[in-house]
């Protein structure tokens, strides 16, 4: 049976946009972890009979009657949603699922307060989230969360119909999953990728020292601005400003051309396959290492990084009890990947019966559809990394000044039309009658 399938994600996986493409139109949704998950849902849900087309756009409840009559399902894969900072987004969403008369799927949201769950911090977003949860419970039999902390907040609002299944990045490659340290112990000379949330200050001491210690150390960010930074140099409400924390093109990972960020997941996979070691604050940051085979290692920061963390034992730390002098060296030899590895097959099962309970299939179960779906992708040409503007090639260069030159002549074209345009409707309203007729011709 043909099944037509509405995915809310901000790009296809085979969408090929360049990283000016990106930046201007954020195709990243602000962070590009948001493709890692959205990207794998899609591989999860393709099989031979799904058509799925991605939202690409922020949700409007003005689209719902096209939406009723072209879709038969829709699926949401969400991630920290449940946050102060999302209202905005996530009341027009209820509104627009509200008008739906289809079934809606959530896979995976998480709710955002501090590791220790404070719930008074989360009173404010109570009302929109049991909005949000009746509208969804109104067409689902169940809604689908990252974890524990997810899963017990729900049932406080009321809502029993919860199940944990961690998020779908996580099942990028089916119940096959087997990360293995690589080398007996982490020496100076390693590989090691680092992962910053550019507002955990903390990290500033950690960036300092295995800068100093680890000469092959590689930065990769995941933050719009941080994209801008590496296309253009600072914004310029930046410029001048320093900071321990690669925020600006002055940094010392800039200078020396340590940064690589992804406007791709698969482009991003490959690079983290190269590297010895992955750790930071950035929760799928270190889930596309371990996607990509390269022991990964967590700073847990806050509920929604923690509660994935513990449902898929991923190595991690709670931030605050990282040392300012913590190594890397010590993280890989702490590291224990058992949990990770002898669980996931259950995890899988969990997720593809959450699935099912929908009337959802997954490309693992049906053929050659997850096969395909990856000869797709490597048939696929992505952009390389962007590096820092400095580091770029010339051809990369010269593409970027040609395409800031174009836009600056549309932008300029645009001006001066309507300024026109309001100097004649200033001249009509001014004018006698016999003027305005030649205005006309």
């Amino acid at each position: 049976m043909h099944q037509r399938i509405l995915l809310r994600a901000r790009k296809g996986p085979f969408d090929v946009l360049t990283p000016e493409e990106t930046f201007a139109g954020n195709w990243i949704g602000d962070n590009s972890g948001n493709l890692v998950f959205s990207h794998a849902a899609h591989k999860l849900l393709a099989t031979s009979t799904a058509e799925i087309t991605a939202t690409r756009s922020p949700a409007d409840p003005r689209l719902a009657d096209e939406i009723n009559e072209r879709y038969d399902v829709f699926v949401v894969p969400l991630a920290n949603a449940f946050r102060r900072s999302f209202l905005h987004r996530l009341a027009p969403m209820t509104r627009l699922i509200e008008r739906l008369k289809i079934p809606v799927v959530v896979l995976g949201v998480g709710v955002q307060t501090n590791v220790d769950g404070d719930r008074e911090y989360l009173r404010p977003i109570d009302e929109a989230v049991s909005a949000f949860c009746r509208a969804v419970l109104d067409r689902s039999h169940s809604i689908g969360v990252r974890g524990e902390v997810t899963e017990s907040y729900l049932r406080t609002l009321g809502f029993s119909a919860v199940e944990q299944i961690g998020c779908p990045s996580m099942f990028l490659h089916g119940d096959n999953l087997r990360v293995e340290k690589g080398r007996p112990e982490l020496t100076p000379d390693a590989r090691v990728a680092l992962t910053i949330s550019p507002y955990v200050r903390s990290m500033a001491s950690v960036v300092r020292h295995h800068h100093e210690r680890y000469p092959n150390l590689c930065y990769v960010p995941q933050d719009l601005r941080t994209l801008g930074t590496l296309l253009y140099g600072d914004a310029p409400e930046h410029r001048g400003q320093r900071s321990d924390i690669p925020l600006h093109a002055s940094h010392p990972l800039f200078v020396e051309d340590k940064v690589r960020m992804f406007v791709d997941p698969w482009t991003w996979l490959s690079h983290l396959s190269e590297f010895d070691f992955a750790f930071g604050t950035r929760i799928h940051g270190t889930i596309t290492a371990l996607m990509a085979g390269t022991p990964g290692y967590l700073f847990a920061h806050d509920s929604r990084t923690l509660e994935l963390a513990r449902y898929f034992g991923i190595p991690h730390r709670i931030m605050r009890d990282v040392p300012t002098d913590v190594d890397a060296a010590d993280l890989y030899a702490e590291a224990d990947l058992s949990a990770l590895n002898d669980g996931h097959k259950a995890r899988f099962a969990t997720i593809t019966a959450f699935l099912a309970k929908h009337d959802l299939g997954t490309s693992f179960a049906d053929g050659d559809s997850a096969a395909a779906f990856d000869r797709r992708v490597s048939e696929t040409v992505f952009p390389p990394a962007v590096r820092p503007v400095g580091a770029a090639p010339r051809d990369e260069l010269l593409t970027r000044i040609e395409r800031l030159r174009d836009e600056n002549i549309a932008l300029t074209e645009t001006i001066d039309g309507f300024q026109s345009q309001r100097l004649r409707e200033r001249l009509k309203k001014a004018v006698p009658g016999t003027v305005r007729r030649m205005l006309r011709r």
